[in-house]
């Protein structure tokens, strides 16, 4: 097995570790899966707490449709609405509800916690956590919004 496809295999189960780890938490606690969480948080940090929906489609990596189906049920229980644009009704914006960014501000104090866990010293340094993400962003990985790429 050559060494690309081994640190392939081995980032791919990590990602599932820190999905199902991430999604444990948020999901006991606040009733939201990760994929909800980082839509929400796309959301928040939108000016006005709203975007278009294939602009969030886009920041998220997701299709059109997978971005409806992923906010179909954030707007059954309140966290999200869909609006029109007044001067173009074919353009639809995903917006937080106030109940929504109440919620976001509970959901991000629990996803640092998580985030802080995982990366507790030691084994992590903040050098191997600036690393990391520097090695990610070199595979194409986003960040939060707002904050720095790291360097090489």
């Amino acid at each position: 097995m050559s060494d690309a496809l081994d640190a392939s295999l081995r980032l791919v189960r990590a990602q599932v570790a820190l999905v199902k780890r991430f999604d444990a938490s948020l999901g006991g606690l606040h009733g939201v899966s990760l994929a909800d969480f980082t839509m929400l948080l796309r959301l928040g940090q939108a000016p006005g707490g709203r975007m278009r929906r294939v602009d969030l489609a886009e920041a998220l990596g997701l299709t059109a449709s997978g971005v409806t189906r992923g906010l179909a049920p954030l707007e059954r229980i309140g966290l999200v609405t869909r609006e029109t644009d007044a001067r173009d009704g074919r353009v639809a914006y995903a917006a937080l509800t106030a109940t929504g960014r109440e919620r976001l501000t509970d959901m991000l104090a629990t996803a640092e916690q998580i985030a802080d866990e995982i990366f507790a010293a030691p084994p992590w340094a903040k050098e191997d956590i600036g690393r990391l993400s520097a090695l990610l962003t070199l595979l194409g990985g986003t960040g939060l919004p707002g904050h720095p790429s790291p360097g090489p």
